[in-house]
């Protein structure tokens, strides 16, 4: 049987010698809470099995059941290579919702808590290392009616409805393992400033920095070695700066499609990161990087030191037969060339921290992403708290990803219910805009996009009113600000708009069934003429406005109830896809 998701799961973070643990694991339901007293992990009951990385909830996994199971555990059998003798292991897992323990051969190894971010474990110091194989339990905890866990479209009551989908519960990306030495590279981020032509680099270091260390760094562009340096090491944490421009000999192109990334022309550089000690290579990693710059000048969006009108589509990142993992890497690429082919020239992940992989695919064919986290429902010191947590390691991963260049920690006053006059929850707003700023001061941030901002860089509205009542409401600035779609105003008490670019962040979300499936949209059709129809009148009604600098139309495809996608759940269109994209084309 292949084994599923066999592509390597980190792509800006690419080592040659690893092992995909996807596949077969023994699996158990753990509904009496007893694995713990009865120590699982030393002895696995027999029975059930899953395929990793699909979540129980869903066919791919092979169990396909919904309901409330809010403990499971996880087990497999593992063989170290013989090659990777004297090696540290580290075990690699890309997501794991909501709580995990991992147990190595009877013995915990690592606690996590967080479902969209990924962690690593040294099991070094735990294997059995006589030729045996060695075991790896995993213990889950996801409480299924608990609304302060960030969970974003997972619903807390068993049956889907309305804008909520079924659960994922437990491991929903890649497992994997690989060997290290002793001391390797933990961390590489890139930050283009293309003003001075620059490239930077940070990189960090683990295990220890021997005497004698030095990193190579080489960084090639369409097959030509732009860059070639070596530099002894002397901290953990390092920071170097590249000047790519004059290593251009023709300059007449620098500037623009031959040299920057965009959607137009998603240019990618090359870097090899080689770490020794001595002759003696410690790590190797391959990665890359973008040129590409976003900026805010005068209330106007600017890609590349440019004016640019985004023309996103919402992406709930769902799959029929295995919710949020993708059943297979092309369909995430997939997803994206759909949309281009639409005129869109990027995507809300909404409510979604999305699979590394799909962030390569949108860096590699030019896909602009906002990157959005799973939101809780209801406020708690504590969800502010989970929230922060894995916001901070959201925005760690992703940071060197060109295709992201707007960070949206909170959505429509999901788990700030009082933000529009409650205090408490106007600080937790802003403090997640600060937050993001006070590691990634490259990208604009929203505090809470669709209504009700405390701070924010770009003023996202969400609206899914009639053509003409569109038409009305964006005439100008004063008119736009003063709305109030869903009863919402648009700035909560205390803070106001100062000039910052518009954008209608969520529109039309016109529902069209192709057959007898039941579901429900903001608007609906009975054709596919229609459809296209009602898409250009909504449509054309933001691009007439004066004030509106993009948009985010809902949405790419049906999911479960809601039906109001371009594209069915199962990806088919339901209209005639290069009339949507001549309508998009005309600005």
């Amino acid at each position: 049987m292949p084994i599923p998701r066999n592509e390597y799961p980190r792509p800006q973070f690419v080592r040659k010698e690893w092992e995909n643990l996807n596949g077969q694991w023994d699996f158990a339901f753990d509904d009496e809470n007893k694995g713990l007293s009865e120590k699982w992990f030393e002895q696995f009951p027999s029975g059930q099995t899953i395929t990793v990385p699909f979540a129980f909830q869903t066919e791919m996994s092979g169990i396909n059941d919904p309901a409330f199971h809010d403990v499971v555990w996880y087990h497999r059998r593992i063989m170290i290579p013989e090659k990777w003798s004297g090696k540290q292991i580290q075990l690699h897992f890309g997501a794991v919702d909501y709580r995990s323990w991992v147990y190595v051969n009877g013995n915990l190894a690592y606690h996590h808590e967080g479902g969209h971010t990924p962690f690593s474990v040294n099991i070094t110091h735990l294997l059995n290392n006589d030729g045996r194989e060695d075991e790896v339990t995993v213990r889950v905890e996801d409480p299924s009616e608990d609304v302060t866990i960030p969970r974003g479209k997972q619903y807390w009551h068993e049956k889907s409805e309305s804008i909520f989908y079924t659960r994922t519960t437990g491991i929903w990306q890649t497992v994997w393992m690989e060997p290290c030495e002793q001391t390797s590279l933990s961390a590489i981020r890139w930050t283009p400033e293309i003003d001075r032509g620059d490239i930077d680099l940070e990189f960090e270091i683990e295990g220890g920095l021997p005497e004698g260390v030095s990193l190579s760094v080489d960084i090639s562009f369409k097959g030509k070695k732009l860059i070639s340096d070596s530099s002894n090491l002397f901290e953990t944490y390092n920071k170097r700066s590249y000047n790519l421009r004059n290593r251009f000999t023709d300059r007449s192109n620098i500037h623009g499609p031959g040299y920057y990334w965009s959607p137009e022309h998603p240019h990618l550089f090359e870097a090899t990161l080689t770490l020794k000690n001595g002759e003696q290579i410690l790590d190797q990693v391959e990665t890359y990087f973008g040129m590409r710059k976003v900026s805010i000048e005068n209330g106007i969006f600017m890609l590349n030191n440019m004016p640019y009108y985004q023309k996103l589509i919402l992406d709930q990142g769902y799959f029929p037969k295995a919710l949020i993992t993708a059943p297979s890497d092309e369909a995430l690429k997939r997803d994206i060339e759909l949309a281009k082919e639409m005129g869109f020239n990027g995507a809300r992940k909404h409510q979604k921290v999305e699979d590394p992989r799909f962030l390569y695919w949108a860096d590699k064919l030019g896909f602009l992403v906002w990157g959005e986290m799973a939101n809780a429902s209801e406020y708690s010191e504590e969800a502010a708290r989970r929230l922060a947590t894995e916001w901070f390691d959201v925005v760690k991963r992703d940071y060197s990803h060109p295709s992201i260049i707007v960070w949206l920690p909170l959505n429509e006053s999901w788990g700030i219910s009082r933000v529009a006059y409650d205090k408490q929850q106007q600080a937790h707003a802003t403090s997640m805009y600060w937050q993001t700023k006070s590691i990634d001061q490259s990208r604009p941030v929203l505090s809470n996009d669709g209504w009700e901002h405390t701070i924010s860089d770009i003023c996202g509205i969400h609206n899914y009113r009639s053509a003409e009542e569109m038409s009305n409401a964006y005439k100008d600035v004063d008119s736009a600000i003063s709305t109030t779609p869903a009863n919402r105003v648009i700035y909560a008490q205390g803070y106001s708009y100062g000039g910052e670019p518009i954008l209608i962040t969520e529109y039309g979300g016109i529902a069209y069934k192709m057959d007898e499936t039941e579901g429900w949209g903001y608007s609906a059709v009975q054709s596919s003429e229609d459809l296209v129809e009602e898409y250009r009148k909504v449509t054309d009604a933001l691009f007439n406005s004066p004030v509106i600098q993009g948009f985010c139309y809902t949405q790419l495809t049906d999911v479960e109830q809601e039906i109001n996608g371009l594209l069915t759940y199962d990806r088919e269109p339901k209209c005639d896809l290069s009339k949507i994209r001549e309508i998009n084309n005309k600005k």
